[in-house]
């Protein structure tokens, strides 16, 4: 896909998955929008995970651009979401993909060339020399939400299918239907019960009020 002569020498400095991938793509500026990111220099801080969204979904652009699939503004998020997501069912992801498919678009060569957050992070620290500051508590409580987040939505989707087959062969009968997973916090001291999001928010249950 890429002309080296147009690749950035950056892409090219490391023989990583992810400095690959760059090249194959000609992602010439990634490395430089990766560690603008990740140590904030664009004013937000962005996780490894998001980077990871980040490097993925310019992998999915480049394969559209390269098979000459035109696409609107967002499709290309909603379309790394439905191939990659946990809430997404399996028949919606297998449709999405045979589309893609049948649009030219390579799809299990590009879903194989996905990097995850740790290939990020080693990239980052070990390729590009990048260093980082210890993390605000605000990104503690970030990855924290999308640690809980994830965890609560494969259970979700795993309840579904589960529910769906279920139907399927008769052993329960139902119509359409929604899973929501819930977790509460509850503190034994001031007996108050939150949501896991609604105490993340505020940070503290109401035991010092209580002792006020």
């Amino acid at each position: 896909m890429a002309d080296s002569d147009n690749t950035s020498s950056s892409a090219l400095s490391c023989d990583c998955k992810l400095g690959r991938i760059a090249d194959t793509y000609e992602l010439s500026e990634l490395d430089e929008d990766l560690i603008a990111y990740w140590t904030g220099e664009t004013g937000e801080q962005y996780s490894t995970r998001s980077l990871a969204t980040v490097v993925n979904q310019r992998v999915l652009e480049a394969a559209l651009q390269d098979a000459n699939v035109s696409f609107k503004e967002g499709e290309i998020e909603n379309t790394y979401r439905l191939l990659t997501d946990d809430d997404v069912s399996s028949g919606t992801r297998v449709e999405t993909r045979t589309e893609l498919q049948h649009d030219g678009v390579p799809v299990e060569q590009v879903e194989s060339d996905f990097v995850s957050h740790q290939t990020v992070y080693n990239h980052l620290t070990d390729c590009l020399d990048t260093t980082l500051d210890s993390p605000s508590d605000e990104e503690r409580l970030t990855k924290s939400q999308e640690k809980l987040g994830a965890l609560q939505s494969r259970t979700a989707a795993v309840t579904t299918d589960t529910i769906e087959q279920l139907d399927r062969n008769g052993v329960v009968d139902i119509g359409e239907f929604n899973v929501v997973i819930s977790a509460t916090v509850t503190c034994e001291d001031c007996y108050q019960q939150y949501t896991v999001q609604e105490f993340l928010e505020q940070g503290a249950c109401d035991c010092e009020d209580t002792e006020a």
